[in-house]
């Protein structure tokens, strides 16, 4: 239910303190009457609310036995591993996406893209599982569902009909992986996720972990379909990793065909990964959005889905340091993920939703660096969290649906 609540000496995104109003649930002007419920931000930092841009709800294994990982090194040995685990351990995605998200409110995280398996052995039973999650918990945060081949969709027979089945069920984005190294064939391979995202007038979200010129071949494709569908705006690819393993030149010119035909790329800023070059990036005007990836699963164990604490991740992984850079990871996760995922109202402006997060912290940079924890989340002006710690009145049924 939306709220009137005023907030007192509030620095949006680091600047000079201000108070903010919000009213019906979205943000407004300080004029007329004042609401009656009110609290004093001390000078912290205004945040909107924090960006997930890329997690696995239906693989989360948090609240569970923990897991004894004896997987191999490769991506299709996870795989396999990540199938069999489904099988075994009970992994019910309805439970499972509950409990990450209630895990990720108190760090004011009110925006998820989830990628969904979908697959020959679980038909799109994870999908419905998230779905469920959603609107359970809609009042709370907003979630977007990928339906993602992750085994594979040509080599699997029957799993390009399920992609269908799932996005007639309620996905909301069409996923891919790696047209070339899982598919063995990127050109039907993104034939078919465009056509499929053509016909129910979806966006995509493509996992690309290729590397070098492959990795580059398989984006060069995606470009050009992207720009023949008119597509421009509802295409992500996710890692990306070939665009920090190429020469400057190719580099540049890959970065600048993408953010031509408006083609977000997510990075998580995996230690085990290229770096993507974040500041030639934004300085080609490319967006540019990033998320958790796994979280405490089969794949590994890492991970607490506090965005914060990952565009601290961004900033080491890239070696950055100065405060200006630290301040643009806090904008990768936060507006940069909003751009990308097509968010609408998104933001501190009169008229935008009410979502908000108090950090206490001085600038973005010592926000991003030292990541404090006792934070207010505020949802369309319904008071989630204060001092990083939810407000349990509030949840009863969303934590029993966990």
């Amino acid at each position: 239910m939306a709220r009137d609540i005023l907030i007192r000496n509030a620095r949006p995104l680091g600047g000079a303190p201000v108070d903010l109003v919000i009213r019906d649930g979205c943000f407004g002007t300080a004029g007329g009457a004042l609401p009656t419920q009110e609290i004093d931000a001390a000078g912290h930092i205004a945040l909107p609310g924090l960006v997930e841009a890329h997690t696995h709800l239906d693989k989360t294994l948090i609240g569970m036995d923990w897991f004894e990982n004896r997987v191999g090194p490769t991506r299709n040995h996870r795989i396999l591993a990540d199938r069999k685990a489904k099988r075994e351990l009970g992994i019910d995605a309805r439970r499972q996406s509950a409990r990450q998200i209630l895990q990720t409110l108190p760090f004011g995280v009110l925006a998820i893209r989830s990628h969904v398996d979908v697959d020959t052995e679980i038909g799109i039973a994870n999908i419905e599982g998230v779905l469920e999650t959603r609107e359970a918990l809609r009042d709370l945060v907003d979630v977007q569902v990928v339906a993602f081949p992750q085994s594979g969709m040509l080599p699997r027979e029957g799993t390009l009909d399920l992609m269908d089945a799932a996005m007639r069920a309620g996905a909301d984005i069409v996923g891919g992986i790696d047209p070339a190294t899982i598919d063995r064939d990127p050109v039907r391979h993104l034939d078919a996720i465009f056509a499929l995202a053509d016909r129910h007038g979806k966006p995509i979200d493509i996992h690309l972990h290729e590397l070098g010129e492959l990795g580059a071949f398989c984006l060069e494709l995606m470009i050009e379909r992207t720009r023949a569908l008119s597509m421009q705006g509802r295409v992500m690819v996710s890692h990306a990793y070939c665009l920090g393993m190429l020469e400057p030149s190719r580099q540049q010119g890959l970065i600048e065909a993408l953010a031509a035909e408006r083609i977000a790329v997510m990075t998580v800023g995996s230690p085990a990964a290229p770096a993507l070059p974040l500041c030639l990036m934004r300085q080609c005007g490319l967006t540019v959005a990033s998320g958790s990836d796994g979280i405490q699963n089969t794949w590994e164990p890492w991970g607490n889905g506090d965005m914060l604490e990952r565009a601290k991740y961004l900033a080491q992984r890239n070696g950055m340091t100065n405060d200006a850079d630290l301040a643009e990871t806090a904008r990768i996760c936060t507006f940069g993920g909003a751009e990308a995922m097509g968010l609408a109202g998104y933001g501190l402006s009169d008229g935008d939703a009410g979502d908000l997060v108090l950090v206490p912290a001085r600038t973005l940079a010592e926000a991003v660096a030292l990541t404090p924890q006792k934070r207010t989340v505020i949802r369309r002006g319904r008071i989630l969290g204060r001092d990083g710690v939810l407000v349990e009145d509030l949840f009863a049924d969303a934590k029993t649906h966990a």
